[in-house]
C-alpha cells in the first residue's frame, strides 16, 4: 500500500529537486512538501540536520578529491575551508588562489590576509573574520 501511495503522490505531484512555487503561488520542494511559511510550511529539525549532514559529506567529499593535501591540513584549516566551499560553493573557493598558494607554504598570516582580502570579506565580514582567524598551523 505505502509504495503505491507513493508513486501515486510523485505521478500527481512530480518529483522537483528545487524549491517551486505550486499552482497556488506557494514555496514547495520535492514531491509536493509546503515549505512556504505563509501556509504553516517548513522543514522539522530533523529534516534540517539530514539536509545538513548530506551536505557536509558531499563539500567534503569533493574537498578530499580536489586538493591533494587535505590530510595534512590541520583540522582547524579543513574547517575553515569546509566552511568557505558551504558559504560560496567549491567554485567560489577555489577562486581564492593566492590563499591556497599560502596554505601550501604554511605561510598562515599570508592566508590569513588573502582571506580577508576579498569581496566575501566585505559582504560577511564577521563570519571572513571568524573563518580566517581558522587558518592557522
Amino acid at each position: 500500500m505505502r509504495r503505491q501511495l507513493k508513486q501515486l503522490l510523485i505521478d500527481h505531484e512530480g518529483n522537483i529537486p528545487h524549491a517551486y512555487q505550486d499552482h497556488l503561488g506557494y514555496w514547495t520542494i520535492g514531491v509536493g512538501r509546503l515549505i512556504d511559511e505563509r501556509r504553516g510550511g517548513g522543514l522539522s529539525d530533523a529534516e534540517i540536520d539530514y539536509l545538513l549532514e548530506n551536505d557536509i559529506d558531499r563539500i567534503l567529499e569533493q574537498l578530499e578529491h580536489t586538493i591533494p593535501y587535505w590530510f595534512d591540513l590541520p583540522d582547524n584549516v579543513q574547517i575553515a575551508l569546509a566552511s568557505m566551499a558551504f558559504q560560496m560553493g567549491i567554485a567560489g573557493l577555489f577562486g581564492f588562489r593566492r590563499m591556497f598558494a599560502a596554505i601550501e607554504r604554511e605561510d598562515w598570516a599570508e592566508a590569513k590576509r588573502e582571506a580577508l582580502n576579498s569581496k566575501w570579506a566585505n559582504q560577511t565580514p564577521a563570519r571572513a573574520n571568524e573563518i580566517a582567524d581558522m587558518l592557522h598551523g
